[in-house]
């Protein structure tokens, strides 16, 4: 409560008689709900985040706007597929790199710096080997959680979450989609695209099927997007 510093005892009492500590620590702990679900779900309109949180859309928007401001979350216009209907489309809502920082993250400029160091050293193919190297400690963790299960996807999506990459799945089309929400590494692999090849080899071979990486935050896109064809050995 630094902002109370220098406030003597009776206006700290008189702060708290009239609810004002609670009604900042709510609203607080509101814009930190509103910040997790956009991790959760990726870029989201106001109206998508009011109902999930149970909130209206006035009051999820006032977060959003104190969010905006603190650099936390950023806007941008979403992605019209065919013909635009009558009417601007609403605007998405997406975490900022520092929004992201909050969450689980790496030491992003360490990793950088050893991994410009390996390929000042050893060329492309030492950063390939490494990235590969990285992936097969990840696959051998995995692959005991996956063996036994129903759902594959599901699984490996609770495995990634573990991990830090907040995953989820959906069904989409012919197979299902998987989406993590966040990436410890985002800015390692932005400047090293080897990590997200080797990452979407080794959940090929998981899943025991070809999978197609559709999009990667590390290349700006707001959510790592791989779709999953659906085959008996992959879903239930």
């Amino acid at each position: 409560m630094a902002w109370l510093t220098g406030v003597g005892f009776d206006a700290r009492q008189h702060l708290r008689d009239y609810g004002v500590v609670k009604i900042m620590t709510e609203q607080s702990g509101t814009r930190e709900r509103v910040r997790s679900l956009l991790l959760a779900l990726g870029p989201s309109t106001a109206a998508v985040l009011s109902e999930r949180l149970g909130l209206s859309p006035a009051a999820v928007r006032k977060h959003l706007d104190a969010l905006l401001a603190d650099g936390t979350v950023t806007t941008r216009e979403p992605h019209v597929r065919g013909l635009r209907g009558r009417g601007r489309p609403a605007r998405l809502y997406a975490l900022t790199d520092a929004g992201h920082a909050d969450g689980p993250s790496s030491y992003d400029d360490l990793a950088t710096s050893a991994l410009r160091f390996l390929a000042a050293s050893g060329g492309t193919e030492a950063v390939e080997r490494f990235a590969q190297t990285r992936v097969a400690e990840l696959e051998e963790r995995y692959a005991d959680r996956l063996r036994d299960a129903d759902d594959k996807p599901a699984a490996l999506a609770e495995a990634l979450s573990a991990d830090g990459y907040a995953a989820t799945t959906s069904a989409h089309g012919v197979g299902v989609q998987l989406c993590q929400h966040h990436c410890p590494v985002r800015h390692v692999a932005a400047e090293f695209p080897q990590l997200c090849d080797a990452e979407t080899a080794a959940l090929g071979r998981l899943l025991d099927v070809h999978v197609q990486r559709l999009a990667t935050i590390a290349h700006g896109d707001g959510v790592c997007t791989t779709f999953i064809p659906a085959t008996a050995k992959a879903t239930r």
